[in-house]
């Protein structure tokens, strides 16, 4: 008794506990995706490999499939209104991840993973629908914790993924991996059902569902210009968009550079290279338990100028380390881990506090289209500037950065706007 009155007076514990039926659900089922999808992702291009795709391949499919990513993204916004956030999810997920799997667990040659990659694609169309059937019946002061909790089960699924390591080890790759796809197609697919079941249409949903009845398709995609000239007329919606395209591009160096620059210039064992990750989400798991909640009785937009300043001093960290300082490696990674976790879950949220309700659904598919427009020339870019020299990316992350805090402190939506009064301070604008 004494444990659970504990756990309730703890922030995000309270909140998992006090969910309404969709977002718990939706949260109590996300490590059935995570763990398994953690256990593959690291020997997903070696599998490929083996099975005969050189270089050239296997980059024509990952550009086919951002290609179609865009197309479905936009498709996203109209079949979620249309079909509802519920349905779409549901049939979305099972041809996007469902099929996929099969076709990854059985798979020949290069046409089983272009066939795959184009069902895979439509996992954009469910990723919209999921966010709003996540977070749209959720109490508005709880998005935080809620997000919170979503990012905890992958932080969990981290801790899964040196186990592929070891197994990879021990048995045939491609016997390996078609066992392991197999097993993630029986979890998946028992997530989706237990979701579809158990979960409900929005009320929002409800709503859109009952507005696009008798609309064509075709006609809601030309609405698609009504929508645009909404997020340009809206400062609150603008911010969204800056604020995510700055965050996705960002996560480019750090995501893709780090390693190379660890291992190549700091010379650090590339053993060492897969514990940085289990640190890092240890850490952020010790920072949500501990400090998120205290983080949510702030002003919005301090956190978040806070976090971005967390994000230059990791990367100054980075810029100044020493080869085989393991001390300011260290050091960098949990104050990227501290930034993410004070950056992430507000991002996601700003989706719902600061979007038009009516039309959300195809606003933040267009949002999410033209932060894949304006990120996109950036990969190429931090491509090269890490080819000329290494801590460029991280160099060019911290100007990102600066770029954001100002963007941030100039915002006159965010003005003395607290995350619990988020909505309310974007209804006024």
């Amino acid at each position: 008794m004494a444990l659970k009155q504990n756990l309730m007076k703890h922030s995000l514990f309270h909140t998992l506990l006090a969910l309404e039926r969709n977002a718990k659900i939706c949260v109590l089922t996300e490590p059935m995706f995570t763990i398994p999808f953690n256990l593959i992702a690291p020997f997903v291009t070696l599998y490929m490999h083996v099975l005969g795709l050189d270089d050239g391949l296997i980059g024509s499919i990952l550009s086919i499939g951002m290609v179609l990513q865009v197309a479905a993204t936009l498709m996203g916004g109209v079949l979620t209104d249309k079909l509802g956030r519920r349905k779409t999810t549901f049939i979305f997920d099972m041809l996007s991840w469902s099929v996929p799997c099969i076709l990854w667990a059985f798979a020949q040659n290069f046409w089983w993973f272009m066939a795959a990659a184009v069902f895979n694609a439509m996992s954009q169309i469910s990723n919209i629908s999921f966010g709003l059937l996540l977070a749209e019946d959720t109490d508005k002061a709880k998005l935080v914790n809620v997000y919170s909790w979503i990012q905890i089960t992958g932080l969990l699924a981290a801790f899964f993924a040196p186990i592929s390591s070891y197994i990879v080890g021990k048995f045939d790759l491609v016997i390996l991996m078609r066992a392991l796809y197999l097993i993630f197609f029986l979890t998946l697919t028992v997530k989706i059902f237990i979701l579809y079941l158990l979960g409900k249409e929005t009320r929002q949903g409800d709503i859109r569902l009952r507005e696009t009845h008798n609309v064509p398709v075709s006609s809601l995609l030309n609405g698609y210009k009504d929508v645009f000239k909404m997020i340009l007329s809206s400062r609150s919606t603008l911010l969204v968009l800056g604020f995510m395209a700055l965050t996705n591009i960002s996560s480019l160096a750090i995501g893709n550079f780090f390693g190379l620059y660890a291992t190549e210039n700091l010379q650090v064992s590339d053993s060492l290279i897969p514990i940085f990750p289990m640190v890092r989400a240890a850490f952020m798991l010790v920072i949500m338990f501990s400090l998120q909640g205290r983080f949510n009785r702030m002003p919005l937009r301090a956190v978040l100028i806070a976090g971005l300043c967390i994000y230059i001093i990791s990367h100054l960290l980075l810029v100044f380390a020493q080869a085989k300082n393991l001390y300011m490696l260290f050091g960098y990674i949990l104050m990227e881990g501290l930034a993410f976790s004070i950056i992430q879950p507000r991002k996601d949220s700003m989706l719902i506090w600061f979007v038009d309700e009516q039309q959300r659904a195809r606003i933040n598919a267009l949002i999410y289209v033209i932060m894949i427009a304006i990120s996109s020339p950036f990969g190429a870019i931090i491509g090269l500037l890490s080819g000329i020299n290494r801590l460029l990316p991280f160099i060019f992350n911290i100007v990102m950065f600066l770029a954001g805090i100002l963007m941030i402190a100039a915002s006159r939506t965010l003005k003395k706007t607290r995350t619990t009064e988020a909505e309310t301070a974007a209804n006024k604008m």
